[in-house]
């Protein structure tokens, strides 16, 4: 079981572990040992979270997500299977726990009467400035 918070805890059964063999460095052992870990979380089926929740969560997974609803981490980082074990189930706790906090609703603001006044100002010189830049008439 993982526990996100007090009151939301993933069970078992939700998650699903894979191990392959790693990249990278490790030596001949790399060539030996699986030690990434590809960690699915049936995320769309999980009795675990809200709805809004889930929704939170797909946006924030991005490529992570796959068709069928699953959210799949991979971590290959270390030469261990344990660690590796232990950071793809740390990131899944974190991107949950930053999909549980609702986004701050956007309070529009209007611009005040000085930048108003100073933007218009900006463009009436700019506007001359491209005005001089014309033909200049010999005659005159």
């Amino acid at each position: 079981m993982l526990h996100i918070t007090d009151d939301i805890a993933i069970q078992d059964w939700e998650l699903t572990e894979s191990f392959m063999r790693a990249s990278g460095p490790g030596g001949q052992n790399v060539n030996k040992v699986s030690s990434a870990v590809e960690l699915r979380f049936e995320a769309a089926t999980s009795p675990s979270l809200t709805n809004p929740v889930k929704t939170r969560l797909r946006r924030l997974a991005g490529r992570r997500w796959t068709n069928e609803g699953a959210l799949v981490i991979q971590c290959d980082e270390t030469r261990s299977q344990a660690r590796n074990r232990e950071i793809a189930r740390d990131r899944l706790k974190e991107l949950i726990k930053s999909a549980l906090t609702p986004p701050k609703r956007r309070i529009p603001t209007r611009p005040t009467l000085g930048s108003k006044k100073r933007r218009l100002k900006e463009k009436k010189v700019r506007g001359e400035v491209k005005a001089l830049r014309g033909k200049v008439d010999p005659a005159k």
